[in-house]
């Protein structure tokens, strides 16, 4: 092989290794949050609805309340009459 194609290579395996470190990482924090869960749900806390906090924190306020404006109204629209967030 030529020296391009070591360097290449080197490289290539450098930025793997780093991948799968990340990886494991990932997999790391993922099993930190299922404990997380799995105390929460220890404790009586809905498993589902902390998830669904979760997902509703990441995003913009605007976003949020624009989605909930147009729930209710299809909702109004079917005869559902439910309280919202």
């Amino acid at each position: 092989m030529s020296n391009v194609a070591n360097i290449a290579a080197d490289e290539l395996r450098l930025l793997i290794e780093r991948a799968e470190r990340l990886e494991e990482e990932k997999k790391g924090l993922a099993d930190d949050i299922a404990d997380v869960m799995k105390e929460a749900h220890g404790r009586g806390y809905d498993k589902k609805v902390i998830r669904k906090i979760l997902a509703i924190r990441k995003r913009r306020k605007e976003e949020v309340q624009e989605e909930n404006a147009i729930l209710e109204t299809y909702m109004a629209a079917l005869g559902m009459q439910y309280a919202l967030l």
